[in-house]
């Protein structure tokens, strides 16, 4: 299973994204119901123990709720293939759940790819070099600002190669804030 970790993201955040779409030539733009905020690629697991050891450790992080504000756009180009993305204002609480993440994914046994976290939001892709349609498209948006919503879990999703449109399921969700602790009176010392 090729699985990465992500918040998925409000409606209303979904709404304002999807807003900004235009008929660009040759941009190939993301369904709404698919935009997610990354938070680590992991891989391909194939062994049973060890997705269950990945969610065990998975469901043991604990951290306040995370705050995703989007904010501005741009392009990321790795090979002959780019991406259009949103950018996401990186709060403390959100760079706090992703270290928090890689330890655990590293206490796991995995090797995790060293790029620094750059918070985003994959809106669509396109072959070859920027024309003056995407330009001016990033020209346009990139003062775009959405409301802060808060969002207390995170996910595990499934990606299913093939395709410029991709299709993600939804492995488990983890809630972010802390169980309660029990009284003090209750506490034997």
């Amino acid at each position: 299973m090729r699985l990465f970790t992500a918040l998925d993201l409000a409606s209303e955040h979904k709404r304002l994204l999807s807003s900004l779409r235009r008929p660009i030539a040759g941009v190939t733009w993301h369904p709404p119901e698919t935009y997610h905020l990354t938070l680590r690629f992991i891989g391909d697991i194939r062994s049973r123990p060890m997705m269950e050891e990945l969610d065990h450790t998975l469901a043991a992080i604990t951290t306040t709720p995370v705050q995703i504000e989007p904010s501005g756009v741009g392009i990321a180009t790795q090979g002959t293939r780019s991406r259009l993305w949103a950018g996401v204002a990186p709060s403390s609480s959100l760079m706090t759940l992703q270290g928090k993440i890689d330890t655990a994914l590293r206490r796991c046994g995995l090797v995790l790819e060293k790029k620094r976290f750059m918070p985003h939001i994959t809106l669509g892709v396109f072959d070859g070099d920027p024309g003056a349609e995407v330009i001016r498209w990033i020209q346009g948006n990139n003062l775009m600002r959405g409301k802060p919503v808060v969002t207390e879990h995170f996910v595990l999703f499934r990606s299913h190669r093939g395709g410029d449109t991709p299709h993600y399921e939804t492995c488990a969700e983890y809630a972010l804030t802390p169980s309660a602790l029990p009284p003090l009176e209750a506490w034997s010392f």
